[in-house]
C-alpha cells in the first residue's frame, strides 16, 4: 500500500512539474506552424496560452506568420534589453484578470534571437512560477555559430526536440545559407538588416560545404587548445 501510495505521489509531482521546451530546426523547418498547432491544441481544451516574440524580428510586425499563410497576432514583444521575466508576469496578469482563466503555457517564437538573460528568465518561469515554456527557433547562422539565445537553450532546456526539414538534394537539413541578391554570402552581421534582397536556404552539410567552398564558421569561431601539458587525463585512456 506504502509504494503504491509513493508511486502515485510521484506521478501527481512529475504531471505538475513545467518544463522549457527548445524546439529547433533549419529554415522552414515549420517551426512557426508547430507553434500555431501547439497554441490551437491548448485553447481547443478551454486553456489559455500567451505568444511572444524577440522584437528584432521584423517579419509580420507583431504577429506569427507561418509559411502556410496562418498569422496570429503576438502577446507581446520582448526587447533586445527587455526583462522578459517581468513583462510576461504583466502579460499574464492581464490575461487572467481579462479570462478568469490561468495561464497554462508561454510559447515564444524565433527564440534564438533572445538574450542568454532572457532564456535564465524562461527557465525561471518554468521552475518557479510553474509555467510550461514552449520555445521555437533555429540553432545556428549562416555561418554555422550558434546563436546566443539557441545556446543557452540547449545548455539548459529539459526537453530539445528537432523539427526536420530537407535540402535541395533530399538529405536532412541542419545548416542555413544565406544569398544576398541571389549569391551566396558566408560573411555579414549574423542578423541580416537592410542588406538588399536577403533569401535563406535550408542546406545538408554536403550541399552547405559546397556553396562556401569547403569553409565554415567563416573561420571566425573560438579556437581551443586541446595539448596536453603533460599526459592525458587518466580517465581517457
Amino acid at each position: 500500500m506504502l509504494d503504491a501510495a509513493i508511486r502515485a505521489r510521484e506521478r501527481t509531482v512529475d504531471r505538475r512539474m513545467a518544463k522549457l521546451y527548445f524546439r529547433y530546426g533549419a529554415m522552414n523547418s515549420g517551426k512557426s506552424t508547430a507553434l500555431l498547432q501547439a497554441a490551437y491544441n491548448y485553447e481547443e481544451r478551454g486553456q489559455r496560452v500567451l505568444l511572444a516574440k524577440p522584437a528584432i524580428d521584423s517579419k509580420g510586425e507583431a504577429s506569427i506568420v507561418s509559411r502556410l499563410g496562418v498569422t496570429r497576432a503576438v502577446d507581446f514583444t520582448v526587447p533586445a534589453d527587455g526583462d522578459l521575466a517581468e513583462i510576461f508576469r504583466r502579460a499574464r496578469a492581464r490575461l487572467e484578470r481579462e479570462s478568469g482563466r490561468p495561464v497554462s503555457c508561454l510559447l515564444i517564437d524565433e527564440a534564438q534571437f533572445l538574450s542568454e538573460t532572457q532564456v535564465d528568465d524562461l527557465l525561471r518561469i518554468a521552475l518557479e512560477q510553474d509555467v510550461p515554456v514552449l520555445a521555437y527557433g533555429i540553432r545556428t547562422d549562416f555561418q554555422t555559430i550558434a546563436f546566443p539565445g539557441s545556446r543557452r537553450l540547449l545548455e539548459v532546456a529539459h526537453s530539445l526536440e528537432e523539427l526536420k526539414t530537407i535540402c535541395r538534394c533530399g538529405r536532412k537539413a541542419v545548416f542555413n545559407a544565406r544569398s544576398v541578391d541571389g549569391r551566396f554570402v558566408f560573411d555579414g552581421d549574423q542578423v541580416a538588416i537592410e542588406q538588399g534582397e536577403v533569401v535563406y536556404e535550408s542546406l545538408c552539410g554536403q550541399c552547405y560545404l559546397e556553396e562556401s567552398g569547403g569553409v565554415l564558421n567563416h573561420r571566425r569561431g573560438p579556437v581551443l587548445d586541446v595539448s596536453y601539458a603533460d599526459a592525458p587525463d587518466a580517465d581517457f585512456t
